[in-house]
């Protein structure tokens, strides 16, 4: 695996690994927008597929995740901490000194890998997530101080 600062001519790998994570993914398209807004950046961990990708913006001192991905095959080999420490590093590199994220409260896999990361539970966002048919999901707050020489 080899960790790939991305940019829109990687938006369908990012739409790849996006769409074999999650049921209601994000096109190519989107993953474009985005990285023309305004303090946005990503990584992409490149293998023989794409293996994940995380999506960030950073401005004002704070940065925010707007998506991490690993499809199920890839998971439970570190590219999730991978992806999130290059995150880490490239929001305190321009200047963040925090970092927030959404998380699916039902997500115990995930939650359990920003709390290892260092993320706190900063609130919660009631019916955040559409899950279609089967309704709303609750969406934790989750928040990490990047000044911490703990991270």
């Amino acid at each position: 695996m080899k960790l790939v600062c991305a940019s829109a001519t990687d938006a369908p790998a990012m739409a790849s690994a996006h769409a074999q994570a999650f049921d209601r993914p994000w096109d190519a398209a989107t993953f474009k927008t985005f990285l023309a807004g305004p303090g946005a950046y990503a990584f992409v961990a490149a293998g023989e597929d794409p293996m994940g990708v995380v999506l960030c913006r950073a401005m004002g001192g704070e940065a925010e995740v707007l998506t991490l991905a690993v499809p199920p095959w890839a998971r439970r080999q570190g590219i999730g901490v991978a992806l999130m420490t290059a995150a880490m590093g490239a929001a305190r590199a321009v200047g963040a000194s925090v970092m927030f994220l959404e998380v699916d409260i039902d997500n115990v896999a995930a939650v359990g890998l920003y709390e290892r990361l260092g993320f706190s539970r900063a609130g919660l966002r009631k019916a955040y997530y559409d899950r279609g048919a089967n309704g709303r999901a609750d969406a934790l707050v989750m928040r990490l101080d990047l000044t911490s020489s703990a991270h």
